[in-house]
């Protein structure tokens, strides 16, 4: 293609995506689906690497874009963020309006309310069209230059659109959050991995926006509703409520909740109104915005040096309340997370009686120094979670002592551990009942030990009823036999067999495949594939120490001390022994006689569509030869395989001289 056509193809590809975006998050109606959204996107990102001369700040493809930064610039606001005065009653909304009357007599107003998000206040400036900067309030004067972070959040246009997009320069002001629902998500993930936890939303949201690597932001799930226009050069509204209209045909995203009010009534009807529907929202807010509409009159109104005189926000009723804390206990998640929760003298907040609440972690606790008998202050995060804000130390009865973790796990004795650098305790028995159903579900799976049939039905039935207790119960046929199952709800003569044959079959999967299965911490597919090529065999594995362990290239000291933690734990050798008494395969083939490593020390990438193996059994092959398989090219890549629909990785090998095996070449030397 030549560069004419490149840069043809590659406005046409911008125009098309930035049309889409607008399209999927401003007017909430895609046109196309997310396969083919992120095909356009691809095929630019191809194009821009063919091309670099052709990238463009504000190309859909460099919202994430740039090294990580040390610290954040600081950067004046064109107008200065002010603060709101506040209310909380339907008198001091009418008091409001008494106010401006004085100021302006005999003028009739109008004005527009929207949700007080519960958020990072943001300033954006654009030139011409084009975001140049993104920053935080900060002091209201000067805040904090976050750009590559705000890029990342694709609800914020990088490019205008009409009738703003022609303005020299404007300023816009907004409010990121993060969605209740994607906040647990992220919060359940982040306890799954052993990592802290936000106590809220907006914590979440901020933490996110003041990360020094603009790519762990993307990861975050954010977005942003943009509310005001503060600055505008050659642009003429009247109207607040214009002006939104505005920036919602511009490409922002404005809030489906704001409302155009006639008078003071219709402003606390609104209020009242969304203050009992605020569990509904999806995010979190505070209260209700009231803005006086005309910009002339925001005008004459002016501000003090704290907050505008036009503008007032509603506050939503306080959902705290304090209770007694009677004990504290510890539970089991599935994962094998130890969780301490408290439990409470029942009390009513917001409507919901509250006995229970998480205490998050043993540093959560230690923080806080919470113990059993002390008087609590708790609120619901979002109107939903509770949670404890303080202790009330003032009401702390005499001789209460500190929580101490238990590093006993509660529901089976297993050894708990907390793997340094980690915020929770973990119990490390797989066969520990609080976790088993999940972890013999991730046993079967398909990138795992891979039974089919062993589904949550079964599992369940298997579990509840005494069968299976630990995963070497699965190969003992007194049992799990296809008799027993045959009993069992959903169950056939002909379906109980077909599960015992595939349990059978799951007998010769391989180390690799085993170690995934196991279920052990920071274990996965590829820590799995590297750990059983290098020791070939379980009882290598079993038997190294942390420091040979912690050598082996990918693993490093965590992982290897979790390994070790794994293999210390005796109930862990039971089960592993029985495994390898029901037949199960403990090692890798030609493990016994020390298979040649010819590969030892190489390093592959593997791309395309190949047609004699999948690229699974690629890297498996490669790796059980002593190679290494990697995602990207870089210099230090010694090959580069080849099958059909490659994409950029073998321009890149050709681009930095790396040597490009096509199936055959690759064949001939995993087989040689």
């Amino acid at each position: 293609m030549k560069d004419a056509d490149a840069a043809q193809r590659i406005t046409e590809l911008r125009e098309a995506i930035h049309r889409h975006d607008y399209l999927y998050y401003v007017e909430t109606r895609p046109e196309i689906s997310d396969a083919e959204y992120d095909a356009l996107v691809r095929e630019l990102r191809d194009l821009e690497a063919r091309f670099p001369d052709l990238v463009t700040p504000d190309s859909p493809t460099q919202r994430v874009a740039g090294a990580p930064t040390t610290a954040f610039r600081p950067v004046e606001h064109r107008v200065a963020m002010l603060s709101l005065d506040s209310t909380t009653s339907a008198d001091e909304l009418r008091e409001f309006e008494a106010r401006i009357r004085r100021a302006l007599p005999g003028t009739r107003f109008a004005y527009v309310c929207e949700p007080k998000i519960d958020g990072l206040g943001i300033a954006l400036l654009y030139e011409h069209g084009r975001l140049v900067r993104g920053a935080t309030r900060g002091d209201g004067r000067v805040g904090e230059d976050v750009t590559a972070n705000l890029r990342t959040i694709r609800s914020i246009p990088v490019v205008l659109r009409a009738p703003l997009a022609g303005a020299a320069g404007l300023e816009v002001r907004g409010e990121v959050y993060m969605p209740r629902a994607a906040f647990a998500q992220l919060n359940r993930t982040l306890e799954e991995a052993g990592d802290p936890t936000f106590a809220n939303p907006r914590n979440a949201a901020a933490g996110a926006v003041r990360q020094k690597d603009p790519a762990i932001t993307a990861r975050r799930p954010l977005d942003a509703f943009l509310y005001h226009l503060s600055w505008a050069e050659g642009v003429k509204l009247d109207t607040h409520s214009e002006t939104l209209k505005a920036l919602r045909a511009a490409g922002f995203r404005v809030n489906p909740r704001t409302e155009r009010c006639a008078s003071i009534d219709e402003v606390i009807a609104y209020c009242e109104r969304l203050e009992s529907e605020r569990d509904e929202l999806g995010y979190d807010a505070d209260g209700a915005v009231v803005k006086v509409d005309g910009l002339e009159h925001q005008r004459h109104l002016g501000s003090t040096t704290h907050h505008p005189r036009w503008a007032v926000a509603f506050k939503f009723a306080a959902r705290q309340a304090t209770t007694v804390v009677k004990r504290i206990e510890v539970q089991v998640g599935k994962t094998g997370a130890l969780t301490p929760v408290a439990e409470l003298e029942p009390v009513e907040l917001a409507g919901v009686v509250i006995r229970n609440v998480s205490l998050h972690n043993e540093d959560e606790i230690r923080r806080k120094d919470v113990r059993a008998g002390d008087t609590v202050l708790i609120e619901r995060a979002g109107d939903v979670i509770p949670y404890v804000v303080q202790v009330v130390a003032a009401k702390r009865p005499p001789h209460t002592a500190p929580f101490r973790f238990p590093d006993r796990c509660p529901a089976c004795e297993g050894v708990a551990f907390r793997p340094e650098g980690e915020a929770y305790w973990r119990c490390t028995n797989t066969a520990c009942p609080a976790q088993f159903k999940e972890r013999l579900k991730h046993f079967g799976s398909r990138r795992a030990m891979d039974i089919e049939g062993l589904g949550d039905a079964a599992i369940d039935q298997l579990v509840d009823r005494g069968l299976v207790r630990d995963f070497a119960d699965l190969y003992d046929r007194e049992k799990v036999s296809a008799e027993r199952l045959a009993e069992l709800e959903r169950f056939a003569e002909k379906s109980a067999g077909n599960l015992v044959a595939a349990i059978d079959g799951s007998k010769t999967r391989g180390l690799a495949r085993l170690l995934n299965a196991l279920g052990i911490r920071m274990v996965g597919e590829r820590v799995a594939q590297v750990l059983a090529a290098r020791f070939r065999s379980m009882d290598r594995l079993a038997r190294a120490s942390l420091a040979e362990l912690a050598d082996v290239h990918g693993i490093g000291e965590q992982i290897a001390q979790s390994v070790k933690t794994f293999f210390d734990e005796q109930a862990n050798r039971t089960v592993i022994e029985r495994l390898a008494r029901f037949g199960v395969v403990m090692a890798e083939e030609g493990a016994e006689d020390e298979a040649p490593r010819p590969l030892e020390g190489k390093t592959f990438v593997v791309t395309g569509t190949l047609a004699g193996m999948t690229r699974d059994e690629a890297r498996e092959r490669i790796q059980r030869l002593g190679g290494r398989v990697t995602s990207s090219v870089s210099k230090k890549t010694d090959y580069v395989v080849v099958g059909e629909s490659p994409g950029s990785k073998a321009d890149d090998a050709r681009r930095l001289g790396v040597t490009i095996l096509d199936e055959a070449a690759f064949a001939a030397l995993v087989d040689a």
